[in-house]
């Protein structure tokens, strides 16, 4: 008989298994990453610029402090 929706037991799915199988050989890149990445304010750091700064707190830190350096009425003027 094929398993449809309607003659599922539900309740012997109702509980959550123990340990779940995941077969990885059959996993792929996600072809989306770099678009998400991208919106969600990610920035790969340099090398030699990562040997500095081990986390993002280091990094926001450090760039907050140059900000607070800019003159009050500056603008970005940087183009995307």
């Amino acid at each position: 008989m094929k398993k449809t929706r309607e003659n599922i037991d539900l309740q012997a799915d109702d509980e959550m298994p123990d340990h779940y199988e995941f077969d990885y050989s059959k996993a792929k890149p996600n072809r989306f990453a770099p678009i998400l990445a991208e919106q969600h304010g990610y920035i790969k750091l340099q090398d030699d610029v990562h040997k500095v700064f081990k986390n993002s707190e280091q990094v926001n830190e450090v760039l907050r402090a140059i900000i607070a350096t800019y003159p009050k009425g500056r603008k970005n003027t940087a183009s995307n």
